[in-house]
């Protein structure tokens, strides 16, 4: 009887986690796909405006966010490639083991799992991530960065959102 429990309880995990894999998956699709149209339309460096504040700009980086560590000489490149599948791996067990998380925090789970995966692959294939989109607002230009990026920043405050939604827990 307390195997039949356990079973339902696996299931009822992997039936709560599957929804926000194939979204992340999804995510990553569309970031991959959006690095290939970039680097195939864009050369290396070439600001193409789009309006006045947003360029499409093609530009790869071998550091972390912002370009954190980029000219560090290659080290960089398999300690982020380490982080990235640590995290990637716990946000993953995280998702199924927490069946009664709320959506808002799975999602915001699974947009910085396809974040992470998306970076990832970038630095397995290339060595470096492809970093495409541009703002700035006059001579002030914000960091080229993509949708995996993008999508890491939204999960991020999708969390946040439900940590100061969360009631304080007391102690008793």
């Amino acid at each position: 009887m307390v195997e039949l429990v356990e079973v339902r309880s696996e299931a009822r995990a992997f039936r709560s986690a599957w929804p926000w894999y194939l979204l992340a998956l999804v995510l990553v699709c569309l970031d991959q796909a959006s690095k290939q149209m970039a680097s195939a339309s864009l050369d290396y460096g070439q600001q193409l405006q789009v309006t006045g504040f947003f360029n499409w700009t093609l530009l790869h980086n071998t550091g972390a966010a912002f370009s954190f560590l980029s000219d560090a000489g290659g080290w960089q490149n398999v300690l982020f490639a380490v982080i990235a599948s640590l995290v990637g791996a716990y946000i993953v067990f995280w998702i199924y083991r927490e069946p009664q998380s709320g959506k808002g925090q799975k999602c915001g789970l699974a947009l910085i799992l396809s974040g992470a995966v998306g970076n990832l692959v970038d630095r397995l294939l290339h060595g470096y991530v492809i970093d495409f989109i541009q703002l700035h607002y006059r001579d002030y230009y914000w960091p080229a960065f993509n949708v995996a990026d993008s999508a890491i920043c939204v999960g991020a405050a999708l969390l946040m959102i439900q940590a100061l939604r969360q009631p304080a827990e007391t102690a008793s």
